[in-house]
């Protein structure tokens, strides 16, 4: 089962989709997330979100935000 990728801004969902892995520009450094990672809560900076979809890498800039990972699910509440 591939990682589950939700980003969501105050007005709507931004992204949706299954992806091989997941960057993300947490406070104190940046981060990756891969299958089957421990669960956890940390904040966001200033950066850019980085994912790999279908072998494909994209990204999305992000100003601020949290993110939360539990049981393969990677939900992004952010600014961008």
């Amino acid at each position: 089962m591939p990682i589950e990728l939700r980003i969501l801004s105050p007005e709507r969902e931004l992204l949706s989709c299954h992806v091989e892995q997941v960057e993300l520009p947490g406070m104190k450094g940046r981060f990756v997330v891969l299958k089957d990672h421990a669960p956890i809560l940390s904040a966001l900076d200033r950066g850019v979100i980085r994912y790999r979809s279908g072998g494909e890498d994209k990204e999305m800039p992000v100003s601020s935000g949290f993110v939360k990972v539990k049981d393969n699910v990677v939900t992004a509440c952010v600014e961008v």
